[in-house]
């Protein structure tokens, strides 16, 4: 239930991100998750990808800075509530976010991409409240 998280360093300046989803795109890599935070002069590539090992070769070669993190992905109902009812479950177990980024989908769920450095925590207490995780194997690619 621990899935690859890839951040990718990108300068800011124009092309720098069709660049990334070029290569991407060149080895048939899928992004299924994704978030970017921006800063003056550079930002941050937050993605879950189909193929992380080969995504992570492939745009190292190409001269990206990448790091790989352990992050656990949550669905949850599609409504007001929902978020909280998983983040009070964390937090009064003593889990901590450090962040997370999410997606609604048309089948009124939501997934949520959550980094914790206590992941295998995570995962026990949000199982033992009957929450519903998401698998490496339903992300990633053959």
């Amino acid at each position: 239930m621990i899935i690859r998280q890839l951040s990718v360093f990108l300068e800011n300046r124009t092309g720098r991100l069709t660049e990334l989803t070029g290569v991407l795109a060149e080895h048939d890599i899928n992004i299924s998750a994704f978030s970017i935070a921006d800063s003056t002069d550079y930002g941050i590539l937050r993605m879950i990808v189909g193929k992380p090992e080969i995504a992570e070769r492939v745009l190292r070669e190409r001269g990206f800075a990448v790091k790989v993190t352990d992050v656990i992905c949550l669905i949850i109902p599609d409504k007001p509530g929902s978020l909280h009812h998983a983040l009070e479950i964390l937090s009064e177990n003593g889990v901590p976010v450090d962040y997370m980024y999410a997606f609604a989908s048309a089948e009124g769920r939501a997934t949520v991409v959550i980094r914790t450095d206590e992941a295998q925590a995570a995962i026990r207490v949000l199982s033992q409240h009957r929450l519903e995780l998401v698998r490496a194997g339903d992300i990633y690619q053959l």
